[in-house]
């Protein structure tokens, strides 16, 4: 399960004011991405796939939608930070919660035992109650739209949640929602209102404590089939946590209870522990989900390191093509005697041509060779350089030397000089038969002295 996924081709590199840095995911109204503001800032960016934006009454629907999600704003949601619906393309931008989603927990760890489930089940609770109070109703709670943090689960995409009055078919007839955990009223086109949601938390529960929907798996034909003509397969379930889904499960929406019905009998009347289990696990602990250790065990260890997980750099700026080569190497210069390097057609009398060539002694060993008895210890062309000018002269000496016109130079005579942009007051200073003189006309000279 790893937290980002890296960007494609095709990908934007911005949306809105929010650098485009990871891939989070995918649904059905578009991709999710990771995002960064200008100052830092994490969100997750939602972009609309372009066959839906290009519909002039889904943009509408949408403005509206995220117009009511932006009053959503509670301890166990992802709220709307920010939207663009009339953008090429329309996005929204939510809180970025580092957390794992309920769908990969359950996957990769399997079903929670009654406690976690019924700790799991007051936070998604009151996250429906925030949500409905703001006049929204989600209508894709599923365990995917589930992020779990170590302090309590978030119900997030509000960017397919529509206001309470909504149709549930979209202009296209495409029904908003997932096989298995959608209401039989939205599948046979009813009004969908706040019930919606109790019977997908219901699946959800069920999900989350045998592993499986209640409707059980196939095609999202056969699964809305059955959600619209059969009952639900809750076997495995604990009594107490059995009562509770069948409730919710209820085909008829005024059957099922209300979302602060649910919390009452999810906790206690100081609203703090969850009901206790039954005697038959005495075994199970009670509790919350602002307390530690609500999670199984190994799901928290994933969320933990979830939370640690470190989210990519920006990409940098794209580099110029000069700027992007690779440095220049600098072979080692020639020992008296041996051969000498090539070198550039001979100056007219007075000229002084300068000419890149490689630094004089640049790759001398910091040690110097046994027996080596005129140089000290040590004495490198770095430290020659550091006592010279000082560390800006020795960090720019190892690259940019000239050669210099040779029209006077003695035989077996080479001579560089490096322009260090001020002046370079010292002694002279010699290091592996080089020598280095300082100037007050802003170069650096070095000669080494052959035999001629």
């Amino acid at each position: 399960m790893e937290p980002f996924e890296a960007l494609e081709a095709g990908d934007p590199e911005q949306v809105g004011r929010y650098r485009i840095v990871a891939r989070l995911g995918a649904g059905g109204m578009g991709r999710v991405y990771l995002g960064r503001s200008p100052g830092g800032r994490l969100v997750a960016v939602k972009v609309v796939r372009p066959e839906l934006a290009e519909d002039a009454g889904f943009r509408r629907r949408f403005a509206r939608e995220v117009a009511a999600a932006r009053r959503v704003n509670g301890a166990f949601t992802a709220g709307v930070v920010d939207a663009d619906p009339d953008g090429s393309p329309a996005w929204l931008a939510t809180v970025y919660v580092p957390g794992v989603p309920l769908g990969d927990a359950v996957a990769a760890h399997g079903p929670w035992p009654q406690a976690a489930v019924f700790a799991l089940g007051a936070g998604l609770a009151e996250a429906l109650e925030v949500i409905h109070a703001a006049g929204v109703v989600h209508r894709d709670l599923k365990p995917s739209n589930i992020l779990l943090a170590a302090d309590g689960p978030r119900v997030i995409d509000f960017g397919i949640s529509v206001a309470g009055e909504a149709s549930a078919l979209t202009s296209t007839g495409t029904v908003v929602g997932t096989p298995g955990f959608m209401s039989p009223e939205q599948l046979t086109g009813k009004p969908v209102g706040p019930a919606s949601d109790v019977f997908a938390l219901g699946a959800v529960l069920a999900f989350t404590a045998t592993g499986a929907g209640p409707f059980g798996t196939g095609s999202a034909h056969a699964l809305s089939f059955r959600v619209v003509y059969e009952e639900p397969d809750l076997h495995q379930l604990p009594p107490d946590l059995r009562t509770l889904v069948v409730r919710c499960l209820a085909k008829e929406p005024g059957r099922r209870p209300t979302v602060t019905t649910l919390l009452h009998q999810l906790a206690d009347t100081s609203g703090d522990r969850p009901t206790v289990p039954p005697a038959s696990t005495p075994t199970a602990s009670t509790r919350t989900v602002t307390e530690p250790g609500w999670l199984p065990e190994p799901v928290a260890a994933t969320v933990h390191s979830r939370t640690l997980a470190a989210p990519p750099p920006p990409a940098p700026p794209t580099a110029s093509p000069e700027a992007s080569q690779p440095p220049p190497t600098e072979p080692v210069p020639a020992e008296p005697g041996a051969a000498p390097p090539e070198r550039p057609a001979p100056a007219r009398p007075g000229e002084q041509r300068d000419v890149d060539l490689p630094p004089p002694a640049a790759r001398l060993p910091s040690r110097p060779p046994p027996n080596a008895g005129a140089r000290p210890a040590g004495i490198t062309r770095r430290r020659t350089l550091l006592g010279l000018g000082g560390t800006t002269a020795a960090g720019l000496g190892f690259v940019g030397w000239k050669i210099r016109g040779r029209g006077s130079a003695a035989p077996g005579e080479q001579r560089w000089l490096f322009r260090t942009g001020g002046a370079v007051g010292s002694s002279p200073a010699v290091a592996g038969g080089v020598v280095f003189v300082g100037s007050q006309d802003g170069n650096l000279y070095a000669r080494r002295f052959g035999r001629g």
